[in-house]
């Protein structure tokens, strides 16, 4: 998943990532880019024209080489708090690794080099093509120790119960998007060692995010994701609940802490909620979260934070956990 919602009967917000899919087209490669830079133009204008996502995908922003990009993109930019997590953990070359919501495999690919040889990841992916995508990768980076399988996270005991026990669990941007995150942190529970690691990495206080100078349109656009988000059976204020729900299961938690990023114009954090606005803001308004007229609003506050050097955005704050298995 790997900062993907999972939806069935509609959409729900996606990550920025994490943390989707079907039938995306680039969101960004058809506007200018800034002299002398390899990132888009920070504005990344909107287009009016309509999405070619279908109404009610599988993943919100597809599953098509795009999108695996967007999401490579995304991990590369949240990759150091991820290793700074899983050293806290413990990882180290001979572990066995399960990725939770696993996606393509970005995280995946890192903690297998980390594990090596003698040790191995596996992943569980609702996505056919991004288990596909995740086990080709490795093969092709040399990496066969990493595999995945798809399957239902909230069904996790069942699909990797034949590959534990497991040293360390990692989930990212995955809780926040499902129905009953208790089950699921319950069933990996059982599926570590005594003494096993779970790290999360999650959302709480969404709708916090913010635009320097503040935008009410921007604001407005954040309410509506929020409410379409928990409308479905997400929660965007997941990292709230986990302490209770992994104390229910067994788990002690011995870390917390807050990530809190801030992205200016023409730095590379700011292309993160830039591609997420370029796909999810549209069908906020061809469901009834936004109003066309909110929507333009919401547009034209971004383009002009982003043509100003001065504004900045207060990222929606992630939360780690790390849990221990006693």
């Amino acid at each position: 998943m790997d900062g993907t919602p999972r939806e069935e009967n509609g959409i729900s917000p996606v990550s920025m990532n994490g943390m989707n899919r079907r039938g995306l087209s680039s969101p960004i490669a058809a506007f200018p880019r800034p002299h002398g830079s390899n990132l888009p133009h920070p504005a990344a204008r909107f287009n009016r024209e309509p999405s070619t996502l279908s109404p009610m995908p599988e993943y919100v922003l597809g599953t098509d080489e795009q999108e695996r990009i967007r999401l490579g993109l995304q991990h590369r930019l949240w990759a150091a708090h991820a290793h700074q997590a899983w050293e806290r953990a413990g990882l180290r070359p001979g572990w066995r690794a399960l990725d939770v919501g696993c996606g393509p495999g970005w995280a995946s690919m890192d903690m297998a080099q980390i594990v090596g040889p003698t040790g191995a990841v596996f992943g569980v992916d609702e996505s056919e093509q991004y288990v596909g995508w995740f086990n080709q990768g490795m093969r092709a980076s040399g990496l066969p120790w990493a595999s995945a399988v798809q399957g239902d996270v909230h069904q996790i005991a069942q699909t990797a119960g034949g590959h534990a026990p497991f040293d360390m669990g990692y989930v990212r941007w995955v809780l926040c998007f499902i129905r009953d995150p208790g089950s699921v942190v319950a069933q990996v529970a059982g599926l570590l060692r005594p003494g096993g690691r779970l790290v999360i990495q999650d959302y709480f206080n969404y709708e916090s995010m913010t635009l320097a100078p503040r935008r009410a349109a921007f604001s407005r656009g954040i309410q509506a994701v929020a409410k379409s988000w928990r409308d479905r059976g997400g929660n965007p204020d997941v990292m709230g609940e986990m302490p209770a729900l992994l104390g229910k299961a067994g788990w002690r938690v011995i870390h917390r802490e807050v990530i809190q990023r801030v992205a200016h114009p023409h730095e590379q954090m700011w292309t993160w909620p830039t591609m997420f606005w370029k796909t999810f803001i549209p069908r906020l308004e061809s469901s009834g979260y936004l109003t066309p007229r909110e929507r333009q609003a919401f547009e034209q506050a971004w383009t002009e934070a982003a043509d100003d050097p001065d504004s900045f955005i207060h990222l929606p704050p992630v939360y780690e956990l790390i849990a221990e298995k006693p």
